[in-house]
């Protein structure tokens, strides 16, 4: 007597199968597939059961897969006890190859029901024969493969055809082609199993954005809209931004952002409808695009009700509120007013607080009423502190950076300080803060957690600068140093250690630094320094040789200003004078080695959000220097350096950056290499390096610069050549913009004078220009690349453009 017992699966099961396919399929040529390894289903067969006889492999259809990859996926084999169990284990499996569109298991008994004969029926899936490409002018077969996840011998799956369609056609828009349409055919071969993929192409004319306008735009100005977009028209950036051409993802969230635009001014039912979108082509490759929107009513903002306070006065709160009655209605306003009402408790320590807008709509009056309704809390205090993550960093470097402690009001807003100076650190790649529940009513944990990141750095190179020429260097840094910790390879207890060695055709570099940032567990900071240099000026004609060392104390006075209290004593020698330096640099030269003894003292005060590529806040540093504790230079300087620096726009992170500079110097011994001079990389970028301020014989004072006199005016030694000053000052303004990642474009003004007496300060000899760039981060630093181009400048500068390179950032 024989039986044929049918497993079928549900459509839930085959879809369960067919999201969990394999998508590397063995052709028929291949040997046998790896199975997947699944855990072995414990089963236990009831003693004396059936057994497995022969299982026979049958193919419905084309064989196009070997019969080894089936029995290579089947747990059953010839002699095991029948389990339905394991027969549902082996047919999900081999749904799970992706090879398969049916599978069936049939059974025949014999030897009175001893015996089970498995046949087992299998409708394999077509398989990809090859893939076509039609229509191909300006991309290449290889290229488009690239893009595609059908492949020959693979199982032909038409979804995964489709979505290949839509890849190509977004890789025709990101390339320009935003007229290319993609189509497919399937020709499917039933008698071999297998089918070919045509791709028909039309790739039509690279377009270019010519302009993207506007209409029924009354309260937005169009230039304000474009600013917006990400799409936006061809320009001579283009190649590099990548902008410029029209796709569709981009456009669609263009089109949400505008909306959002039209939204914060009020316009809360405006409409842009994508259908009503026209796409002109005043020629083949030329697009211009009319965005037509629909304002709609602007709303303001109504009455403004807080309720649920009573720890805080309503005026209090309301105080704090940026949205007020009559004002226009932003949504983000809005929200960020609850945030603020929420951290104004927060900071008092009722950190469970919370905010609801409720916003109802003034049919009287058209405008909408808010209520902020106020869920008050229990005041907590700080219990402990938890800190995870710190698998190098002691627990005592991030203790001391916090700005709230055990037993302390849970002060919202110095949880945020204390992330912020942890932040600041470097030391750390996440920094997470959060309150944590504790069984003491009224107290929080503060939970702090940290993820290690890289402090410590081997670099070595070489490079070009405006004022180095070519160097080669090799540098060790620590940001995260520990000088007793050989276990831990001398990190983690906050120290800054660095060593760094460069050479170079006009400049020869040593120094080796230390700093212990808490001295004796408490905020104050000791520093030292050893260093050699050696400098050829070439434009003015002689060499400088310091070798020198500096001490240092620096502390935090009070919140966001640090003091700095230093020593330094250097030998400077002045060498290898040309005949043609100016009058006051070759009496220098009789003066052999001049040893320098100075004090100085330094307020600083930095509110920049980051160190390289400042987006936001200033620095401000003030520094006066007395020389004279011996030594042979006797003068005392006073130097004032700010920097603001202001996010203008969200896209392509836009900056504008002020930088001011003065400073004056007097005593009665002031050697030269101690004077101000301008001109250079990192002041007027429009000069060669020290050539602003007063020259020899350039007739605008007495002494050095009398013309009428033979020593120093035309024909002598030293003609022209700069004397340097006494009193200096400088402004330079700066605009930049990302181009592509890690590109930075800049369009700058500087302007500065240097006057040969102390406390000058008079800007009638001053030099200025204009000027672009570019920034590029190289190994963590900004490579500054500019061309600046002298617009006032004295007769000894007129020679045109200059160009500067330089690492680093300007203050």
């Amino acid at each position: 007597m024989s039986y044929v017992t049918r497993i079928l699966h549900t459509t839930a099961s085959c879809a369960l199968a067919t999201l969990v396919a394999l998508s590397t399929l063995a052709p028929s040529t291949a040997t046998a597939q790896v199975p997947m390894q699944e855990p072995t289903i414990a089963v236990t067969p009831q003693p004396g059961g059936p057994r497995v006889g022969t299982i026979t492999v049958k193919f419905v259809g084309a064989a196009n897969v070997n019969e080894q990859v089936v029995r290579a996926n089947m747990q059953l084999s010839e002699g095991t006890l029948i389990d339905e169990a394991l027969i549902d284990r082996d047919i999900r499996a081999l749904y799970r190859t992706g090879q398969f569109e049916f599978i069936e298991f049939k059974r025949d008994t014999r030897d009175g029901g001893k015996i089970v004969d498995l046949l087992v029926e299998l409708t394999p899936k077509f398989r990809v024969l090859r893939v076509d490409f039609t229509g191909l002018d300006h991309i290449t077969r290889k290229r488009l493969e690239r893009e595609i996840k059908t492949k020959p011998n693979l199982a032909l799956d038409e979804r995964q055809v489709k979505e290949d369609a839509q890849k190509l056609k977004e890789f025709y828009q990101k390339s320009g082609y935003n007229q290319a349409t993609v189509s497919y055919t399937i020709d499917r071969d039933r008698n071999t199993g297998f089918g070919t993929v045509a791709f028909t192409i039309h790739e039509g004319d690279k377009v270019k954005i010519k302009s993207v306008n506007f209409s029924g735009n009354e309260h937005l100005t169009t230039k304000k809209l474009r600013k917006v977009m990400d799409t936006r028209k061809w320009n001579i950036f283009s190649w590099i931004t990548d902008t410029g051409r029209l796709r569709d993802e981009t456009f669609d969230s263009d089109l949400e952002k505008l909306r959002d635009a039209f939204r914060e001014e009020g316009f809360l039912d405006v409409e842009i409808d994508p259908a009503k979108i026209r796409y002109d082509y005043p020629t083949t490759s030329k697009l211009v695009i009319t965005i037509p929107v629909v304002e709609g009513r602007q709303y303001f903002v109504g009455d403004i009700k807080i309720t649920g306070n009573t720890l805080y006065t309503t005026d209090e709160l309301r105080a704090t509120l940026r949205q007020t009655t009559g004002k226009i209605f932003a949504p983000s306003l809005i929200d960020k007013d609850a945030r603020t009402l929420e951290e104004d408790y927060g900071k008092d320590g009722y950190i469970d607080a919370r905010a609801r807008v409720i916003r109802r709509p003034n049919l009287t009056t058209g405008a909408i009423d808010l209520e902020y309704e106020l869920t008050e809390s229990e005041k907590f205090h700080v219990e402990s502190i938890k800190i995870e993550g710190n698998t190098k960093t002691k627990a005592v470097v991030i203790l001391r950076e916090l700005a709230i402690g055990p037993g302390e009001v849970f002060n919202i807003q110095r949880m945020n300080i204390s992330k912020l100076r942890l932040e600041n650190t470097r030391f750390f790649e996440e920094v997470n803060m959060t309150p944590e529940a504790t069984n003491i009513p009224g107290r929080r944990n503060l939970k702090i957690a940290v993820k290690e990141g890289r402090t410590g750095n081997l670099t070595f190179g070489a490079g070009f600068s405006t004022l180095d020429s070519v160097i080669a260097f090799a540098e060790i840094t620590q940001s995260n140093f520990d000088l007793f910790n050989r276990k831990s390879l001398f990190q983690g207890d906050g120290q800054k250690f660095r060593i760094r060695l460069q050479i170079g055709s006009r400049s020869n570099e040593a120094i080796i630094s230390f700093e212990e940032p808490w001295l004796f567990e408490r905020e104050l900071a000791l520093g030292f320094s050893l260093y050699r240099t050696s400098t050829d000026y070439d434009n003015q004609l002689y060499n400088e040789i310091r070798t020198g060392a500096n001490v240092y104390l620096r502390k935090r006075l009070i919140e966001l200003i640090e003091g700095k209290l230093g020593y330094t004593l250097e030998s400077v020698q002045m060498k290898d004078i040309d005949s043609d330096a100016p009058a006051n640099l070759r009496e220098e030269e009789s003066k052999g080695n001049q040893i320098v003894s100075k004090l100085s003292f330094q307020l600083l005060r930095d509110t920049r959000d980051r160190l390289i590529n400042t987006t936001r806040g200033n620095r401000i540093e003030f520094t006066t220097t007395k020389a004279g504790l011996g030594g042979d230079a006797d003068y005392y300087s006073l130097e004032l350096r700010a920097s603001q620096y202001i996010k203008t726009f969200e896209t392509l992170n836009q900056v504008f950056s002020v930088i001011g500079r003065v400073g004056v110097i007097d005593g009665s011994e002031i050697p030269y290499f101690d004077q101000y001079f301008l001109g250079g990389p990192s002041s007027l970028r429009g000069y060669k390096y020290r050539k602003v301020g007063p020259k020899q014989g350039d007739g605008k004072g007495g002494g050095y610069q009398d013309a009428s006199n033979p020593l120093y005016g035309p024909g002598s030694n030293g003609y022209g050549e700069p004397l340097g000053g006494n009193t200096y000052g400088m402004i330079s303004l700066e605009y930049t913009f990302d181009i592509v990642e890690p590109l930075r474009f800049a369009i700058f003004y500087d302007a500065g004078f240097v006057n040969r007496d102390s406390y000058d300060f008079s800007p009638s000899d001053y030099n200025d220009n204009i000027g672009i760039g570019i920034r590029i981060m190289i190994m963590g630093a900004p490579l500054s690349l500019d061309y600046g181009i002298p617009v006032t400048s004295d007769k000894f500068n007129d020679s045109g453009g200059q160009f500067n390179f330089s690492f680093g950032t300007r203050f």
